[in-house]
């Protein structure tokens, strides 16, 4: 345990609004021709809750948010038009828009489940459910980084991935929606995503922006953000901590505003590449992931990725420090205390953008 981390992470947990306002504000939020920026709850934030769509809109409304993203079909009750309907007009009487994702699209990644037919099929199947909803995108993805380990390394499931966005094309452009592919734990960098983007054709396929699993595929997220910002559609965003290990590094994702991230600068940016595409914010954290990037096994998975490539996410492992695992206290339900946890993340990050948006 670092002790060093304890005060902070106290006094974050505590911050008021106006000591919020004291993070200094992006220069869009004081001129009069500020872009307004949708903020919204990825989902995924408050997985604990076992919520489908209908009760994570009303979530979403309570918050005050402008858009909800369901990152995946299951999400849903039904995939039947009634019942999308349903879901349609409980996010319009919330003020509240819907983006949607279709998950996995890569047959060759162990990570891909044929709940919904054939990437093929679950990608129709989604542009169907998003014309439904009136979401203008589709997140896809490939898996996880494990998938930079299969047969063919990363690049033959990125091959999968654009093969499946080609065959449904015509359907999406008819519909008048676009692809949003996501760099998913740790599977791809940002080279790997305009190369996906360029394969696919930029007029149908854009950027699903993650900052923290940036960082799990060794990329400082500020200039993850600085390569994709005009490709960006959609995001989901969270803080990170990383440090220095034994075998490389270790990470862990914080609440945005407690980790390594300079929050304003990061949502200056956002706002000048990509200010039409929603900042949705995905918290997940407690717990710590490795990046054992001193092991030769490591890197088989990444066998392009240069010494110069990753000085920036080097420099970031020299500045962080070790964060201690939260446990529930004696007597408490595991499970409730993970549920609170995870609402206190996601409130805590929309306190701190709040203040930077306007």
């Amino acid at each position: 345990m670092n002790n060093a981390s304890i005060p902070r992470r106290t006094v974050l947990k505590n911050i008021s609004l106006a000591a919020i306002a004291t993070l200094g504000l992006p220069r869009f939020v004081h001129g009069a021709a500020a872009p307004k920026i949708m903020l919204g709850l990825d989902a995924h934030s408050v997985r604990g809750m076992k919520w489908s769509a209908l009760p994570l809109i009303e979530y979403a409304g309570e918050q005050k948010l402008d858009a909800v993203l369901l990152n995946g079909l299951h999400y849903f009750e039904s995939l039947e038009d009634a019942h999308l309907a349903k879901v349609k007009a409980l996010a319009d009487s919330k003020g509240v828009r819907i983006r949607i994702g279709a998950g996995g699209i890569s047959k060759g990644s162990p990570a891909f489940k044929e709940t919904f037919g054939t990437p093929e099929q679950a990608l129709t199947k989604a542009v169907q459910v998003a014309v439904a909803l009136g979401s203008p995108t589709v997140n896809v993805k490939i898996g996880s980084i494990e998938d930079r380990y299969t047969l063919g390394g990363i690049e033959a499931r990125m091959e999968e991935a654009v093969a499946t966005m080609k065959a449904v094309r015509n359907r999406a452009q008819d519909a008048g929606i676009k692809f949003a592919f996501e760099n998913h734990a740790g599977d791809t960098r940002s080279d790997e995503v305009l190369a996906v983007i360029e394969a696919t054709g930029a007029d149908i396929c854009g950027a699903m922006l993650d900052p923290g699993n940036a960082l799990w595929s060794m990329e400082d997220p500020v200039q993850h953000l600085e390569k994709l910002g005009k490709h960006v559609l959609c995001s989901s965003v969270r803080d990170s901590m990383v440090w220095e290990s034994p075998e490389g590094a270790t990470f862990q994702w914080t609440a945005i505003g407690e980790g390594l991230l300079d929050v304003p600068a990061y949502v200056d940016l956002y706002m000048q590449l990509c200010p039409s595409a929603p900042l949705f914010v995905e918290t997940i954290s407690n717990s710590a992931r490795p990046i054992p990037f001193l092991t030769e096994a490591f890197w088989k998975g990444f066998p392009n990725v240069k010494a110069a490539d990753i000085t920036a996410f080097l420099a970031l492992c020299r500045k962080g420090h070790a964060l201690e695992i939260q446990q529930p206290p004696a007597g408490t339900d595991a499970k409730e205390f993970d549920r609170q946890h995870q609402k206190s993340e996601f409130t805590r990050s929309i306190a701190v953008l709040r203040q930077l948006v306007g």
